[in-house]
């Protein structure tokens, strides 16, 4: 995975290079700003910002695309065909197809991948294996909807997706005090038996697992001295905790230290691992 900025960018895959040298990659590639033309098999497309893209390596293509300088213009997934749980002929359907990638299965796609972009120093390599496979069936997820071929997908791949996408929603509403394992349920049309199974694949119960995210999104904003200025109440209520006194005793629970400890702890501490600090 890569994230690209460039003021202007042209890309051509001819029939002659892929004779060449074909390592039968499939490549997304999630607009971020700007836009361009793409031309696939005798049709030209245009991109706009949000939209997600499918292309094969082993078949021509040509790109011309026009960004905002200084920013990050995309986000490019580069993969082994072989590893995509779904019939080639199924993909090919929609190669060079623009996805919407601001809402529905897309949008849960592209705020994983924007979340591994944002959060890859946080990774090791025994990490690998389970992103990989998490990222492959949420996009087959993407794929298998648009095309509504869902039959395509195995039965594990759909609950990866499924679980995938409940994370992606849960990330997305942590500031919400009301969230809760049945508004999580409601919103993806299952059951609340349904969800606890899904996470209990995770070792987690859905209120463990919230409180988990939002306790870790506090202990980071109190390990950033940019937010020095910022209460320890405020950043509690930042993130879905309206109880000053339980924020403070769960904490405590978790990480071993009170959160105004926490936050004054001394850079010899963080680099002797005396305590779990922010990277």
């Amino acid at each position: 995975m890569s994230a690209l900025s460039f003021p202007h960018l042209e890309i051509a895959r001819t029939a002659k290079w892929i004779r060449q040298s074909d390592p039968e990659v499939y490549m997304i590639n999630y607009i971020l700003c700007g836009e361009g033309a793409f031309s696939y098999a005798g049709s030209d497309t245009t991109l706009h910002a949000g939209d997600l893209i499918v292309l094969a390596g082993s078949r021509p293509f040509d790109a011309h695309r026009h960004a905002l300088q200084g920013s990050w213009s995309q986000l490019t997934l580069q993969f082994p065909r072989r590893l995509l749980p779904l019939p080639e002929k199924t993909v090919r359907r929609l190669l060079a197809v623009p996805i919407d990638g601001r809402s529905g299965m897309g949008g849960a796609f592209t705020r994983w991948l924007t979340d591994l972009n944002a959060r890859a120093g946080e990774f090791t390599p025994a990490d690998i294996s389970t992103l990989a496979s998490v990222t492959l069936d949420l996009l087959s997820s993407v794929i298998t909807r648009c095309l509504e071929a869902d039959d395509a997908l195995t039965p594990e791949a759909r609950r990866t997706a499924l679980r995938a996408q409940i994370n992606a929603f849960i990330e997305q509403h942590l500031a919400d005090p009301v969230m809760s394992p049945q508004t999580i349920s409601d919103a993806h049309h299952i059951s609340l038996r349904h969800l606890q199974q899904l996470l209990a694949e995770d070792d987690a119960s859905p209120a463990a697992w919230i409180r988990h995210r939002r306790l870790e999104r506090c202990r980071l904003d109190l390990a950033n001295p940019r937010l020095n200025a910022r209460s320890i109440q405020a950043i509690a209520e930042g993130w879905g905790f309206t109880d000053h006194a339980h924020f403070s005793r769960l904490f405590r629970a978790t990480y071993g230290t009170p959160p105004r400890d926490y936050r004054n702890l001394s850079p010899k501490d963080c680099a002797n691992r005396q305590h779990l600090c922010a990277e």
